[in-house]
């Protein structure tokens, strides 16, 4: 075959395919761009639980080992909040609920903490809505001392 035919057969073959790569980009780029947001959601959501379950831990421990249920609940309370501050919780989506149910020894000191992730400049995902939340409960040990409330 003369090199002249096989260049002219080449050419026309290219022609012939020349909007074969638009058309699979177009059928791909939108999947591989969910797949990228996807991934990041779920990294967003991943850090929230994990900030959410340290701040309950945290904001539970701090009201059981308070000398007094007034400061347990004040300390609790800033205890959870500081802890999500620490892992970049904005505050308007973060809510903090501590219990001291009684307060007694051998009682148990509780806090839920939960937190609205955002996700509204996610393409695809703005309307997603998530919340993550966390329970955690404290045991109040039976032989720490304590303030005497006045009669």
């Amino acid at each position: 075959m003369a090199p002249e035919r096989l260049a002219a057969r080449i050419r026309k073959r290219l022609r012939e395919e020349s909007g074969q790569a638009l058309v699979e980009a177009a059928l791909v780029i939108p999947v591989v761009l969910l797949l990228a947001f996807g991934v990041v959601m779920a990294g967003r959501l991943s850090h929230a639980k994990v900030a959410v379950q340290a701040a309950a831990r945290e904001a539970s421990r701090a009201l059981a080992t308070a000398p007094s249920e007034q400061e347990g609940l004040i300390n609790a309370m800033e205890a959870g909040r500081s802890v999500a501050e620490g892992y970049g919780l904005s505050g308007g989506g973060l809510t903090v609920d501590v219990q001291s149910n009684g307060f007694e020894r051998g009682g148990t000191a509780t806090a839920e903490v939960t937190y609205q992730v955002p996700l509204s400049d996610l393409p695809l995902l703005n309307l997603v809505d998530i919340t993550v939340s966390s329970r955690h409960t404290e045991r109040i040990d039976l032989y720490r001392s304590r303030e005497v409330a006045a009669p």
